[in-house]
């Protein structure tokens, strides 16, 4: 992931791309490629295969109560409305849907997926739905509740989770074709993502949110992380299960949280440093939070 935004931070270094273009093909990211994503996260999958209810309620509780205790502290720390939805968000939302498949394949085999690839479903869509109502209510003015409500139906991500749900739970069949075009989106979305975000990167604005970025970064690799993962353990998850908990709570910053500060008016440049620095901080954070975990047999 940082190789790949470091080709974009080349791109913009080679006057490929400018900044007025790299915003248009971040719009189309967030318009066409996500959704396409989310659909394809969902669509044709069993939703009662592998399903855990007991490891689901708690994921989708231990999220909420995360994400209330960021609000409160955010709030504390931060005046600025803007930054503190990319605060928020930067803090709470990890980058679930890319690292929880790759991290239990690789520590329990591809046999084994089934648990993760059904939390995906459950977990991405609550980050999904928290983060349109976070930057609609952190845009920098008073939105009336039916303007927030309107805004999260007519967001592009939460309308291709919705279809992905419907298509699912109906065991709606799509042609051949139709698959193979929703596939390709899909699998274009992250890393188009990841080119636009290293393109957009700006050190300039990184020196200038410095406070802010930090906090974010301990936030999410290291508070997040020890409250979650101390909570799985208590609760008595371990192997597969637990493993899966390391995917949503010590994971970077969620990709996509660039995307959504940018197009929907929070700070797109504290966004987009968060995904940044966090994947980066993560190689070595994630690694502490698996070995501590492995050394005491958890897994």
């Amino acid at each position: 992931m940082f190789i790949v935004m470091a080709v974009g931070v080349l791109v913009r270094k080679k006057g490929i791309i400018n900044e007025r273009e790299a915003e248009r093909v971040n719009k189309m990211i967030f318009v066409v490629l996500f959704p396409a994503l989310m659909f394809n996260n969902l669509y044709g999958k069993e939703l009662s295969d592998a399903f855990n209810p007991r490891l689901a309620a708690f994921a989708v509780i231990t999220v909420l109560i995360i994400y209330s205790a960021t609000v409160g502290f955010v709030l504390k720390v931060e005046k600025s409305p803007k930054s503190r939805g990319a605060m928020i968000q930067a803090i709470y939302r990890s980058n679930f849907v890319i690292m929880g498949i790759p991290i239990v394949s690789n520590i329990f085999g591809s046999d084994n997926l089934a648990v993760t690839s059904v939390m995906i479903t459950i977990i991405v869509p609550v980050f999904n739905v928290l983060a349109v109502i976070t930057l609609e209510v952190f845009r920098g003015g008073r939105p009336s509740p039916i303007h927030v409500i309107s805004g999260i139906l007519k967001n592009p991500m939460i309308i291709g989770a919705v279809l992905g749900l419907i298509a699912a739970a109906l065991k709606i069949k799509l042609p051949a074709f139709a698959e193979n075009t929703v596939t390709m989106l899909a699998k274009a979305a992250t890393p188009m993502a990841l080119l636009i975000l290293g393109a957009s990167f700006n050190l300039k604005s990184v020196k200038k949110e410095k406070r802010n970025l930090i906090i974010c970064l301990i936030g999410r690799l290291v508070v997040v992380p020890a409250m979650g993962l101390t909570a799985g353990v208590l609760a008595g998850f371990r192997d597969v299960a637990l493993v899966t908990l390391v995917a949503i709570f010590a994971a970077p910053t969620a990709v996509s949280s660039f995307t959504m500060a940018q197009q929907m008016d929070s700070d797109g440049e504290l966004a987009g440093a968060c995904v940044i620095f966090s994947s980066m901080f993560s190689c070595l954070t994630m690694f502490g939070w698996i070995f501590a975990l492995k050394s005491f047999r958890l897994f």
